[in-house]
């Protein structure tokens, strides 16, 4: 049974920083290209990062230079660290796997196959 839990989310001023984590099992997490998505109310869910399973990431336009995706192979751990944070990044973020080496678009939350629970992450003015 695959499983993906998140953690790491919570309250944080304009700014500031969080760092998100998301443990997998159930499938070979080395194989597995990783993505991080985000859903605001009302908003449709977004691609925020990706990570093949060579370690190759990719960002959304709004997040480059400030969030940072990284994988741990041997602990079977997705990170997302989120520095300069904006309210605008405020959201459920949700950790998501599909068993291919290489990832899609980011822009393609279709293509993940398993998700995880969400974590909420919010970010005051």
């Amino acid at each position: 049974q695959v499983q993906l839990v998140e953690s790491g989310g919570g309250s944080v001023q304009a700014g500031g920083s969080l760092r998100l984590s998301c443990v997998g099992s159930g499938y070979t997490f080395s194989d597995a290209c990783m993505g991080w998505f985000r859903q605001a109310p009302g908003k449709e869910r977004e691609g925020v990062a990706t990570i093949d399973g060579s370690g190759v990431t990719r960002y959304a336009d709004s997040v480059k230079g400030r969030f940072t995706a990284s994988r741990d192979n041997a602990k079977n751990t997705l990170n997302l660290q989120m520095n300069s944070l904006k309210p605008d990044d405020s959201g459920m973020y949700y950790c998501a796997a599909v068993p291919y080496f290489t990832c899609a678009s980011i822009h393609m939350p279709t293509a993940f196959r398993y998700w995880g629970q969400g974590t909420q992450v919010t970010v005051s003015s």
